[in-house]
């Protein structure tokens, strides 16, 4: 889990499959000391992960990533020069417990990944 350690929520709103969230990323997180010293740059990873942690957040509920449809990393994302970020996603509930999702990590802008594709909700 990301949240709280790697960034923490400012604001959120949620409302008809859609949800919205201002992000503080910590740029004194231990995973930039790899990735890479001198010049942090948030790993795709951990973009993917925040956005499964938002959705699980907005469905309380835990949820598994099931297919990618597309997954696209636009620009990097530097902590220390882009210390916080916007998260939104939009989904819709399918049938066997799965959520369809597009989903976008940006800010004023300029947007750094675009995400679609299918989650499982896990029992």
């Amino acid at each position: 889990m990301l949240e709280g350690s790697f960034y923490t929520v400012l604001q959120s709103q949620a409302a008809a499959e859609n949800y919205a969230a201002l992000l503080s990323l910590n740029a004194a997180h231990p995973v930039f000391e790899g990735h890479f010293p001198g010049q942090p740059v948030v790993p795709g990873v951990c973009m993917m992960q925040t956005i499964q942690e938002s959705l699980e957040r907005c469905l309380q509920c835990k949820v598994q990533l099931q297919k990618a449809n597309i997954m696209k990393f636009l620009v990097l994302i530097d902590p220390v020069v882009q210390p916080q970020v916007n998260v939104e996603l939009k989904y819709a509930l399918q049938p066997e417990n799965t959520v369809k999702v597009t989903a976008a990590i940006k800010h004023e802008g300029t947007v750094f990944m675009k995400f679609q594709g299918t989650f499982k909700i896990s029992n």
